[in-house]
């Protein structure tokens, strides 16, 4: 996972295994080997004593304790490294004989048997346990090492990043209104830090957006009264300018009613009720079909969804009067799977420039920046049908096609489809 914890976690495992290594290695070069050597002739030392006395004198061996003179080695799991080691310091003293050194059940320390030159056995404990090397005692070292250093660093490094990650699931909690519940203020110091920051930040912009729908609700209400006075000035005008005045207040109209629509909109909240979106399409279709809108509609797959059916009812309104009136006509059809119903409409007119296609859902945003195009409207339509369908969970995306344009719409399917 490429992640900002992942990635400390692993700095700084590779950090400590590296300094352990480098300091492994450094003690293993400065420090003397195990003397194994001056082991192996100390001991083959007292073998070949205990050998001699036995060969010379083999009614003394019972007095000596920890030797014994049998008719066959132990019994035992051998120890290779011991075996070579003293049998190689006795072959250097001159000592010719057949050596096995094995650990014994029930014995404390390793036991030797070597042949004497009778055929029979000398029997003895080792005076100390053999020294030897083994290469897994390292690998354990640094298995340990490792994870005794990562479970440690995992804990503290979790710890640590604890506030990225309330940070992380506060973003991912934020609905579609824009808003976020507030978080608990509970925890190490940092958390709760963390968690007041993110109410502090949350409350401010909710007031922020609270006001900016105030002001645009406040300014599209109050342009109705001066543009009341001069529709009725423009009365006493000449023909030719009365036409001319009415049409600029009535695009005035529309602009501040789409503006307190929109704030509307903002502010409603989501849920509703069980929708039967195929029945809505149809009814919307109809609707605008009298009103002389060419539209048409495909397939209508049955699919419910969640939702405010009045707003629903807009946004749908919005999207296909788009459609007839900048694409010469609109084609409705309607998509269900397992988790959700998709809504097509396509028309045939020029489209969009794909470098405006991301500015689309901008309020006031008409593709003709100087207003000079003949057909009607705010430029509020899609900004107003992108806010409802977003509130109810779901996504409206605009593609170019060849030729027209396709609306596509996408709303969770309810619980009860």
């Amino acid at each position: 996972m490429n992640t900002i914890r992942t990635r400390l976690i692993a700095l700084l495992v590779g950090a400590v295994l590296t300094v352990v290594a480098l300091a492994t290695a450094l003690s293993l070069a400065l420090l003397p080997p195990p003397p194994i050597r001056e082991f192996d002739d100390a001991v083959a030392g007292q073998i070949a004593l205990m050998i001699d006395l036995a060969m010379r004198s083999p009614a003394a061996m019972p007095d000596l304790g920890n030797a014994r003179i049998a008719l066959a080695p132990v019994e035992g799991e051998p120890i290779p490294g011991p075996t070579e080691g003293i049998g190689g310091a006795l072959a250097r003293r001159g000592v010719v004989t057949s050596l096995r050194v094995a650990n014994v059940h029930g014995e404390p320390w390793p036991v030797v048997s070597a042949k004497l030159a009778d055929g029979r056995w000398l029997v003895m404990s080792m005076p100390m346990p053999p020294i030897q090397g083994n290469e897994w005692v390292f690998v354990g070292w640094i298995l340990i090492i490792t994870l005794g250093t990562t479970l440690v660093i995992v804990a503290a490094v979790r710890r640590l990043t604890q506030p990225l990650a309330l940070l992380e699931s506060a973003a991912a909690a934020i609905g579609p209104d824009g808003e976020l519940a507030p978080l608990e203020e509970k925890g190490p110091t940092e958390v709760r830090a963390a968690a007041q920051a993110i109410n502090r930040l949350s409350a401010r912009l909710k007031e922020a957006m609270e006001s900016r729908m105030r002001l645009v609700a406040a300014a599209g209400h109050d342009l109705r009264t001066p543009m009341t006075r001069m529709r009725l000035r423009a009365e006493f005008l000449a023909d030719e300018e009365r036409a001319a005045w009415v049409a600029d207040l009535d695009e005035l109209d529309r602009i501040a009613d789409s503006a307190i629509r929109l704030v509307r909109e903002e502010v409603a909240g989501g849920g509703g009720e069980p929708v039967r979106l195929d029945a809505l399409v149809a009814e919307v279709a109809t609707e605008l079909g009298v009103l002389g809108v060419q539209v048409q509609c495909g397939v209508l797959a049955p699919a419910t969804i969640m939702g405010r059916p009045l707003a629903l009812r807009r946004a749908l309104r919005n999207l296909i009067i788009n459609a007839a009136t900048h694409g010469r006509g609109a084609t409705l059809r309607l998509h269900a799977d397992q988790t959700r119903a998709i809504i097509e409409i396509e028309d045939r007119g020029p489209g969009i420039p794909e470098a405006l296609l991301p500015r689309v859902f901008e309020p006031f945003f008409r593709i003709d920046p100087a207003r000079t195009a003949p057909t009607p409207g705010a430029g509020l339509g899609l900004a107003i049908a992108h806010e409802i369908i977003m509130r109810h969970g779901g996504t409206l995306t605009l593609r170019n096609i060849r030729p027209g344009l396709l609306q596509t719409a996408v709303f969770p399917l309810s619980v009860e489809s």
